[in-house]
């Protein structure tokens, strides 16, 4: 049966991955980005591309708008779009937060909320409709200079967990990815967005906090290995609840669950430099 699987944050990386290896499985894609010229490479390759922005409700009703004229259900959504805010807890912003929470936490149960028509003509018709959220391994555990990206993750986890049985009597199965490291350019884009203010505690300890933004590109899995056995099993009828692939997926969560805490602690404090950090001595109190 072909199916009809809508794929956000599809400019590059495992997004665009995923749109190539259910397309060339005779699936029927709608490939979406917040930038339409990023997804000229698939629509070259004969994939649908429609323009979405996932923090933008008008944005997200237009393109499910088509999708029902086009296919009128909706068999699989898949929400991938997301960034890294990389930087210090205390460095990050008001801004910080609500952005990586906006486009990490929020907007994927909005694109789901609007999905949902869709999903429920596709269990009409077929009997079953998936909802795949993509989280990731540092959902499980944390790291330092990552901890809203790390949260954001955590948080899909939760939410995917409650939406997994709320969905269920409806016939709509939630799979949850975790990908460990998958070599793409989001270590690039997590570089250029670091928050490394001139009054920061962590200035002397740049080095590490760019060290983080490239970390999940530290012997990644291509993208286009990742995606394989991922739609394998996105495909079963049904599909798991949980998929983890990619570098790091199996190992780092069985040391964050053997390990005691400290010690795991210590193990990220000394891959990321926090064990060699001096901070700058404390300015005199104001009298």
């Amino acid at each position: 049966m072909q199916r009809t699987i809508l794929i956000t944050g599809c400019s590059s990386g495992i997004g665009a991955a995923l749109a190539r290896e259910l397309h060339n499985r005779g699936q029927r894609v709608y490939a979406t980005a917040r930038r339409p010229e990023a997804l000229a490479p698939l629509a070259d390759s004969g994939i649908a591309t429609l323009s979405l922005d996932v923090n933008d409700d008008d944005s997200i009703a237009a393109a499910m708008a088509q999708v029902r004229e086009g296919a009128g259900r909706l068999d699989m959504l898949i929400n991938n779009a997301g960034f890294s805010q990389v930087g210090a807890v205390l460095d990050l912003t008001r801004e910080d937060l609500r952005g990586q929470y906006e486009t990490n936490v929020i907007a994927p149960v909005a694109v789901a909320r609007a999905a949902m028509p869709l999903l429920r003509a596709a269990v009409a018709a077929n009997g079953s409709a998936s909802l795949v959220n993509v989280g990731s391994i540092v959902g499980l555990f944390t790291t330092p200079y990552a901890a809203a990206y790390c949260s954001s993750k955590a948080a899909i986890h939760s939410l995917s967990d409650a939406l997994r049985m709320e969905l269920a009597p409806f016939g709509i199965d939630v799979v949850m990815i975790q990908p460990g490291g998958v070599r793409s350019a989001f270590g690039d884009h997590a570089e250029a967005a670091i928050r490394l203010p001139d009054d920061s505690l962590y200035k002397e300890a740049e080095a590490g906090i760019r060290a983080r933004a490239q970390a999940g590109q530290q012997n990644a899995t291509p993208a286009e290995k990742f995606v394989v056995p991922v739609v394998d099993r996105l495909l079963q009828q049904p599909p798991p609840a949980i998929i983890r692939g990619g570098a790091g997926s199996v190992r780092l969560p069985l040391l964050k669950r053997i390990l005691p805490l400290k010690t795991f602690d210590k193990q990220l404090s000394k891959i990321f430099g926090l064990d060699r950090f001096r901070p700058r001595e404390a300015p005199a109190a104001q009298r």
